[in-house]
C-alpha cells in the first residue's frame, strides 16, 4: 500500500545542483541552506539532527569553496561559522573563522561570536 508509505523530507542540501552555479547564487544557496539547517543545529543532541546539520554545514563549505569573489566567500563562510556556533561545534567554526580575510566581516564574527577570537 503506497498510501501508508512514509515519505522522507528532502532537504535544501540533498538536492542535486543543476548546472554550475554562479557566486551570486552560490552565496545565496548558502544562507539558505544555513537558515534551514539552524533548527537542526540548535537541536544538535538528537543524533538524527545532528547528522542533517552535518550534512548541511559540509555542503554548505563545499559550495563555498566554489566562489571565486573573496568578498561573497568571506560573507558566505560568516553563515557557516554562525551555523557551526549555534550548533557548538567550536572546532570547525574556529577553522573557518581563520579562513575569512576581509578585515571587517572578522570583526563582524568576533563581535558575534567573542569565543572565537582566543
Amino acid at each position: 500500500m503506497r498510501w501508508f508509505a512514509r515519505k522522507t523530507r528532502q532537504d535544501i542540501w540533498d538536492e542535486p545542483i543543476e548546472g554550475p552555479l554562479g557566486d551570486i547564487e552560490a552565496a545565496a544557496r548558502i544562507r539558505t541552506i544555513c537558515e534551514a539547517a539552524a533548527p537542526s543545529a540548535a537541536a544538535c543532541n538528537d543524533k538524527h539532527e545532528n547528522q542533517r546539520y552535518e550534512r548541511a554545514a559540509k555542503t554548505a563549505m563545499e559550495i563555498a569553496m566554489r566562489i571565486s569573489d573573496a568578498l561573497m566567500r568571506d560573507d558566505a563562510v560568516h553563515h557557516i561559522v554562525d551555523l557551526c556556533m549555534t550548533a557548538n561545534d567550536l572546532k570547525t567554526a574556529q577553522i573557518l573563522f581563520r579562513a575569512i580575510h576581509a578585515g571587517w566581516i572578522r570583526e563582524r564574527v568576533q563581535r558575534d561570536h567573542p569565543t572565537l577570537a582566543q
